[in-house]
């Protein structure tokens, strides 16, 4: 998830497109449409009106037509790889936009709501790339631009109550299979476990599928005779695609379409699961799950950003979480682990599968009190370490690995701090900087200082609403760590001081090593090149300035590079990974070089190319990463890490939206709440004094703030989603991260509605 594009201006933001090739032509041939709009952007961006109608109506004129015959050709918007097919509309549209866009700029307001709603009218499927990771749809910013000119700055959404009655239909099962708790080896045989050959053999077919039950392989095809399933399909419930039914009210239903769906097994068989524990039946959910690791150990599908999916990992991760959640099954998951080899790029065609389906094991007495939090004796022998100052990560002999602080154990409970004001983006180059942001001048900034609760939420500052800051409400939330970048913008030591002399909150300080161009000197457009010398020699002065500056102030935890450079924007990393880890280990002995203070880590995306990192980043001692996996924790993460680099590790990134389409504000919280807690659990879990991996040091949440800029229009709380992944109804709304709300944006950047999920971390926090 790219959350450092936020630190650049509006021509830099939109810029950057999906195109490997370069536009380098010469004076006789026909500029590209593309061409003509990244130019367009730039100068716009630069505030160069001239050239901004220059290059936008050269590529209105040359390809208006093409364009207005692309969009006669659609009867919907284009999706996926398809958009790229329609460049010259998406382009022509887009140019549009940038005039509106500079009349508005300019005060024009009636010519530029006439060009935006020439875009309404005329260009209805034309879309273009915002590099955070989605396409926007040009006509409807074109809408929100109108009502903006119409209306001012705010607009104030009513709540959605849709849905409010509408209750989850629950399964009924028609045959839940003779076994809560499937015995496999009565049935078949267990080949070649843990290793790349495993497969299991059914040699009972029919013993099998009455043991199973219902929807779980291979009793897949049974439910068609569920009388259900017949009442379904004579309602008409079952019509539509099945990625319709993830998030339907309607699980029985749902469960019917996914377990008789088309899809590869593995999918199949881990949405029929989930919409077994939606409804309750956590048993026949488990055995589900359980499933797809006997049967299925190298499934996989595909994220919303092309990245694969390993359903078995996955499906372990599941079973434990609910486990761990239902203690009254009285079950526990032992020995298994799905590992694939190469698994760390997206490329699927050469992963080999390391397979042990472990089992499931019921517990005694002894089993449910010795998974109790323990306390490390101080005779344990450590057996590495990384730094030789008063923070330092250190190994036991057990494998296991701590974070100390002054010899004492420290974990990361860790927020992003980077509250905006309504109204600022950093698309219109508006975004302020809150270490220096007094709007009430007091002399104080506001965020920090001045903001204040709005316990019954009426949008103002009531009597018995103090003004607090962020500050204190963070420390009595139990945050101890916030993060934060040296540049572009700079860090005020004297705000940092008073943070951790006065609430005890320390600082994870970051370099973005080159990620969109910053600290390497790269264009934009060609990005950052981690084999270029001049890069690297910019990049390291740009580490070395960070640490000299801040490597003796009391509040500095540790050092961090980058921000999920893997996922590439305006750096190579994603097409060179082993260039780019082995940069990254040479910033590292630099810092080491300068400062044994403070131990070194990276911030990756999730753990793609983490094999690279194991192979070549030694010098780092902490992996991080940005990971968004949903509210049973982050999987095979932790798990990961240990195999391929033996190195602590924590969240750099991890959170979920605070709305929900067509559900009230109170539910949408509560999931909220409940996703935070399911990932700080097997953050817990994972950590040292627990029974996972041992490598967890902590996490950080984004966000503390709702930023409002996020799906464009920094006057609008928006609403729609941007982008699909595993979240309540499946959609990021990325303007609603916040454990804190806004309210309706008019007593920005003071008022702070707190959210179910900051009361939930006070609770396990403090």
């Amino acid at each position: 998830m790219i959350k450092g594009l936020k630190l650049l201006n509006f021509s830099l933001l939109l810029s950057i497109l999906l195109f490997s090739f370069c536009f380098n032509v010469s004076a006789q041939e026909k500029p590209s449409s593309t061409d003509l709009m990244i130019k367009s952007w730039d100068v716009h961006g630069k505030k160069d009106i001239e050239n901004t109608f220059k290059y936008t109506q050269q590529c209105i004129d040359l390809y208006k037509n093409e364009a207005d015959l692309q969009q006669a050709s659609l009867t919907e918007l284009p999706k996926d790889s398809d958009i790229q097919a329609f460049s010259s509309l998406n382009n022509v549209a887009t140019c549009y936009f940038i005039q509106g866009e500079s009349y508005m700029r300019q005060g024009e307001t009636e010519k530029a709501k006439e060009i935006f709603q020439l875009i309404v009218d005329k260009y209805p499927y034309a879309q273009a790339w915002d590099p955070r990771g989605w396409y926007w749809v040009i006509a409807d910013a074109a809408r929100q631009s109108i009502k903006k000119i119409e209306t001012g700055s705010i607009e104030i959404e009513k709540e959605e109550e849709v849905l409010l009655n509408q209750v989850p239909s629950k399964i009924v099962l028609y045959d839940a299979g003779i076994e809560e708790v499937v015995d496999y080896e009565k049935y078949g045989e267990f080949q070649n476990v843990g290793t790349k050959d495993y497969k299991y053999v059914i040699k009972d077919q029919e013993g099998l599928i009455q043991a199973v039950g219902e929807g779980i392989y291979p009793n897949t095809s049974s439910v068609r005779w569920d009388p259900e399933f017949r009442k379904a399909v004579k309602e008409k419930r079952l019509e539509g695609d099945q990625w319709l039914f993830v998030h339907s009210p309607d699980l029985q239903a749902a469960f019917f379409k996914w377990a008789t769906s088309s899809e590869p097994m593995g999918v199949k068989l881990f949405y029929s699961a989930l919409m077994l524990e939606k409804s309750g039946l956590i048993k026949h959910a488990i055995k589900c799950y359980y499933s797809i690791i006997v049967h299925y150990p190298g499934s996989y599908g595909w994220t919303y950003f092309k990245t694969p999916w390993y359903i078995a990992q996955a499906s372990i991760a599941k079973i434990k979480f609910l486990l761990r959640r239902h203690p009254e099954i009285g079950y526990q998951l032992q020995d298994a682990q799905i590992r694939i080899i190469n698994g760390y790029d997206n490329d699927v065609s050469n992963d080999i599968v390391i397979a042990q389906p472990g089992r499931l094991v019921k517990l005694g007495a002894l089993d449910k009190i010795k998974d109790k939090i323990k306390t490390r004796c101080q005779e344990d022998k450590i057996i590495k370490k990384s730094g030789e100052g008063k923070v330092r990560v250190v190994q036991y002999q057990d494998g296991k690995w701590q974070l100390l602080l002054n010899e004492q154990p420290y974990i990361i409970k860790g927020i992003t701090y980077e509250p905006t004001k309504v109204g600022q983006s950093p698309d219109e180059g508006t975004l302020g900087n809150w270490m220096e942001e007094d709007f009430n001048s007091n002399g104080k900034a506001d965020g920090p200082f001045d903001s204040f609760i709005d316990k019954n939420r009426n949008g103002i500052q009531d009597e018995d609403e103090p003004s607090v800051g962020d500050f204190k409400l963070m420390k009595d939330m139990g945050v101890n760590t916030i993060r934060l970048y040296h540049h572009p913008r700079s860090a005020d030591k004297q705000i940092l001081r008073h943070l951790f002399d006065n609430y005890g909150i320390r600082v994870i300080m970051g370099d973005f090593l080159g990620k969109y161009a910053l600290g390497s000197g790269a264009t934009w457009y060609e990005g950052t090149d981690y084999s270029n010398p001049e890069h690297q020699k910019n990049m390291l002065e740009s580490v070395r300035k960070m640490v000299e500056e801040f490597k003796d102030e009391p509040y500095i935890l540790l050092w961090l590079l980058g921000n999920e450079n893997v996922y590439g924007v305006a750096c190579n990393a994603n097409k060179d990974p082993e260039s780019f880890f082995r940069f990254a280990n040479e910033a590292a002995k630099l810092i080491k070089s300068i400062d044994k203070d403070h131990p070194v880590a990276i911030c990756s995306g999730d753990i793609l190319y983490l094999d690279r990192f194991g192979k070549y980043a030694t010098e780092v001692d902490i992996f991080a990463a940005n990971s968004y996996r949903g509210d049973y924790g982050f999987g095979y993460f932790w798990e990961a890490v240990r195999l391929e680099s033996d190195k602590p590790a924590f969240i750099t990134e991890y959170g979920c939206s605070a709305f929900i389409k067509d559900k009230p504000t109170q539910e949408a919280e509560l999931a909220q709440a409940e996703y935070h807690r399911g990932c700080w659990e097997d953050i817990m879990i994972n950590s040292e004094i627990n029974t996972g991996a041992g490598n967890a040091i902590g996490g950080i949440i984004f966000e503390w703030l709702d930023e409002w800029w996020k799906g464009y229009e920094p006057s609008i709380h928006d609403k729609k989603g941007l982008w699909k992944g595993p979240f309540p109804d499946g959609t990021m709304y990325e303007e609603w991260l916040g454990l804190c709300g806004q309210g309706d944006g008019k007593l920005s950047p003071f008022l702070r509605e707190l959210r179910k999920a900051y009361f939930m971390y006070k609770e396990i926090w403090r």
